[in-house]
């Protein structure tokens, strides 16, 4: 048996997938949710209570019983632990952790008697860590640009400065508690906080992680300089070294063997949950795009450069294989095609025979379907827009027009946001509640004009994280750990009639949209 583990810190839960490479199989798996896990830290959905709905902070500790209690459930299902031979993770991108002078010592010499979070609680910094939904800081968002230039800024990290991203918030606390500032030694993202844990050092940060910063130098692939001197004083001492996803970032500590694993096994640097699941879902070549169907609904892909978004919607990431990846948010996914559902007094069965009756291009019907505000393109206040017949135009049109007007319209902003990767996709891989929908996957594969393949993988980013520490241990090529692990289980092919339709329609949007 070759068995590695990937681990999984996401918003909600931490994961554990065990993997073996000889059957290609998934052969083990834990959860530990922190809602009905960690009832104690009272952060349901991840975050601490908050008065202000836009700050969205987690307590570290919580995180670090989560490693413990996930761990031990793996060994309370008698999966062989001693036959791991290398570990690897993600984390939730954009989180941060802030650890005093003690970190080191303390991270260096645990005790297995003793639970992570009591011996770790002292070297914190800041008590609590904000993480990807806290979007508090457009203040210091806007010093940052105005420092840099917002454009320059964009050139060089890949993205504009984003609220949520670890650079302005940053900022904020040096700003808020300069004192406690002055006292971190240490920032840590959320997955090299957790490598460092695992390996008793101050773990690396990866490129693919650290590029949701907006203080990676995509050029140079080095911490700017000068951003870094906008953002906070002194804070380039204060970071991580930066290092590809491939490197090891530490063995594996002492205090693990209390759950049967042996000391000593490579920690490969962690990186972040979009870039591992780019890598879980077999898709770390360029070539192929992926649609994560979900709340938001997200496309990305693998990028031979590290060119940016004109228009800044778009974000570029570090690929874990090697490279870089783009990664476009819209939020308005599964909300928007639950609300136009229940708008038709529909279910989803209603939904899925809407698709199928309608006809592609739908008469030219079309919608904006920005029921929340949205990221791309950016708009700040929830607002429904509708293009096309009379009827549709007044909603009097049949429930079928409708709903195939929210997922075509979704489908042509795609197509249309992702023009700036500069590929042609042939093939797009779709993952998500929704990926199940035939009619769904259809219009995808009819709008872009290629094959969509539909892949079956539980949590994309621990498979991802598993993936990267077998391919260190057992070399090999990454695609042929794709054919093991995230085989596509069915494949929808676009109907060529189509393609005039959808380019004119695709003309038709952009004109609409703006």
């Amino acid at each position: 048996m070759k068995l590695f583990i990937g681990l999984d810190s996401s918003t909600q839960s931490m994961k554990a997938l065990v993997i073996d490479v000889d059957t290609g199989k998934v052969t083990a798996s834990a959860a530990v949710n922190f809602s009905t896990d960690l009832p104690k830290y009272r952060s349901p959905n991840g975050a601490l209570p908050n008065k202000d709905p836009l700050v969205k902070h987690s307590n570290p500790l919580m995180w670090l019983d989560a490693m413990d209690l996930v761990f031990s459930k793996l060994k309370k299902a008698k999966v062989p632990m001693g036959k791991v031979m290398g570990i690897s993770g993600s984390g939730q991108q954009h989180g941060s952790v802030y650890l005093n002078s003690k970190f080191l010592e303390i991270v260096g010499g645990l005790k297995n008697s003793k639970s992570l979070a009591e011996q770790i609680k002292p070297a914190l910094s800041r008590q609590t860590s904000p993480i990807w939904m806290d979007s508090s800081t457009s203040a210091e968002c806007k010093e940052i640009s105005k420092a840099v230039g917002a454009k320059k800024l964009q050139e060089l990290t890949g993205s504009p400065a984003i609220e949520r991203f670890t650079g302005p918030q940053i900022r904020k606390f040096w700003k808020t508690e300069p004192a406690n500032y002055e006292k971190t030694e240490y920032i840590h993202l959320v997955s090299s906080f957790m490598a460092s844990v695992l390996g008793g050092c101050s773990a690396p940060i990866d490129y693919g992680d650290g590029a949701g910063m907006n203080l990676l130098n995509l050029k140079t692939l080095v911490w700017d300089k000068k951003i870094c001197e906008a953002t906070a004083p002194g804070l380039i001492e204060k970071l991580p070294a930066i290092v590809p996803s491939r490197k090891i970032a530490g063995r594996l500590c002492s205090y693990f063997s209390k759950y049967g694993l042996k000391p000593g096994i490579p920690v490969i640097a962690w990186s972040g949950d979009n870039p591992s699941s780019l890598v879980g879902v077999g898709a770390g070549e360029s070539g192929t795009a992926v649609i994560s169907l979900g709340t938001s609904d997200t496309f990305f892909a693998a990028m031979d450069s590290a060119h940016t978004d004109p228009k800044g919607y778009g974000h570029v990431f570090g690929n874990p294989t090697g490279g870089f990846m783009s990664l476009i948010c819209f939020k308005n996914g599964s909300l928007a095609r639950e609300k136009v559902k229940d708008g038709c007094g529909a279910d989803w069965n209603d939904f899925e025979k809407a698709l199928s009756e309608s006809t592609p291009g739908n008469d030219g019907n079309m919608m904006l379907p920005y029921f929340v505000p949205e990221t791309t393109p950016l708009v700040l206040k929830a607002a429904v827009r509708y293009s096309g017949t009379p009827a549709f135009c007044k909603g009097k049109a049949p429930a079928s027009v409708k709903i195939r007007a929210v997922v075509e319209s979704q489908a042509l902003s795609m197509k249309l946001h992702s023009a700036w990767i500069g590929q042609d996709f042939k093939c797009i891989r779709v993952t998500g509640g929704a990926s199940k929908s035939p009619g769904i996957c259809q219009i995808i594969a009819d709008v872009f004009q290629a094959r969509v393949e539909k892949i079956a993988v539980p949590d994309s980013a621990g498979l991802g994280a598993a993936v990267r520490a077998a391919q260190y241990v057992c070399s090999g090529k990454i695609t042929g750990y794709y054919a093991k692990f995230a085989a596509a289980s069915e494949t929808v092919k676009p109907d060529k009639s189509t393609a005039g339709i959808y380019k004119k329609m695709l003309a038709k949007f952009a004109a609409f949209e703006k």
